[in-house]
């Protein structure tokens, strides 16, 4: 009788480890339910609009965010009586620039997080993770998500919440490289919108370091003409590049 008791107590769990989906199966259905690979392969270049709000300092500024395959990427930030802030990829450098705090030109695991924001096919994800594994069901709110830790080929791992719902990023969290060095950082993803075929979170909350930095996306564009011009560096980092 105990005997019994013990297996029917231990069947769910070992029906519910069974039951969890791969990594691999995780990230695919979400390539899947935010447009399919097809729809992603269709899009060579965005532009996206929108507004950052620094919560601890009460800030609020207009951000224009420019990304063209297979690695470019430039953001702008502008608050008022601030000025702009610019950080980019322009397939080789990662850097930063603004008149507070000058050029950076960034290095090492900075970087490498760098390239990776600035990888333009997402569907291609196989090519930037060494390994994805579902560890369980866990709750974003009050959302039951699948929880997968990405191994990246290079850099730190990031722990990413699917909702078992609908398939949808709503979490990521992993260790960030800063220049005041290595920090704790989670974004939460929402307000998913179709946008010419593909799924886009249109409001991202980060937190790192006791800081809320909520983005607001307005507008997204696909396919726009960027010169390359866009990407390159200004002549400050250009200078650090140099030496």
């Amino acid at each position: 009788m105990l005997r019994a008791t013990l297996f029917s107590l231990l069947m769910p769990a070992a029906l519910m480890a069974q039951a969890l989906p791969s990594g691999e199966a995780v990230l695919d259905r979400f390539i899947e339910v935010t447009g399919g690979k097809k729809a992603y392969e269709t899009k060579h270049s965005m532009v996206t609009k929108g507004t950052m709000y620094v919560e601890a300092m009460g800030l609020k500024g207009t951000m224009t965010i420019y990304k063209a395959e297979p690695n470019l990427m430039l953001t702008e930030v502008e608050f008022a009586g601030v000025g702009k802030m610019l950080d980019g990829f322009d397939g080789q450098h990662a850097w930063s620039y603004s008149a507070i705090q000058g050029p950076n030109l960034k290095q090492g695991e900075e970087r490498e997080q760098s390239r990776r924001l600035a990888n333009f096919h997402e569907q291609n994800w196989k090519e930037v993770y060494a390994e994805v594994k579902t560890l369980g069901v866990e709750n974003v709110g009050d959302e039951p998500c699948h929880k997968v830790v990405a191994t990246l080929k290079q850099g730190n791992p990031i722990t990413m919440f699917y909702s078992v719902k609908t398939g949808f990023l709503v979490k990521q969290a992993m260790k960030v490289a800063t220049a005041m060095g290595e920090m704790e950082a989670e974004t939460l993803l929402k307000d998913y919108k179709n946008v010419g075929g593909i799924w886009i979170p249109h409001v991202l909350e980060q937190r790192a370091a006791g800081q809320v930095f909520t983005i607001t996306t307005t507008s997204v564009e696909w396919n726009v003409e960027i010169p390359k011009t866009r990407f390159a560096p200004p002549a400050e980092v250009k200078a650090l590049i140099k030496k």
